[in-house]
């Protein structure tokens, strides 16, 4: 393999590692911003750590800009129960 061919893959593969790196930490950002308006404690990775009502199991788990959880089911009765713990401050956490 030629020399130029090597920059050039190890130019890509460098500006590959750091888009992914960049996207890690933009949805950490983003992840923790949100649990943060929502008073949801966090994990390291910025997700909010709460107890699933619907199947009683601790999750980190992204919420939305409406506090709602990435597993969200608008059309289950435990989550919507959960939404609404969460915007009333009293969602079990861990």
């Amino acid at each position: 393999m030629s020399n130029r061919r090597r920059l050039k893959r190890l130019i890509r593969t460098k500006l590959n590692s750091a888009g992914r790196q960049y996207g890690a930490a933009r949805r950490a950002y983003s992840d923790a911003k949100a649990a943060a308006r929502a008073d949801l404690p966090t994990d390291e990775e910025g997700r909010a750590r709460i107890v699933c009502r619907r199947y009683a199991e601790k999750r980190a788990i992204s919420v939305d800009d409406q506090a709602r959880p990435a597993c969200y089911d608008p059309d289950h009765q435990d989550c919507r129960g959960c939404v609404e713990d969460i915007r009333d401050g009293q969602i079990e956490t861990w």
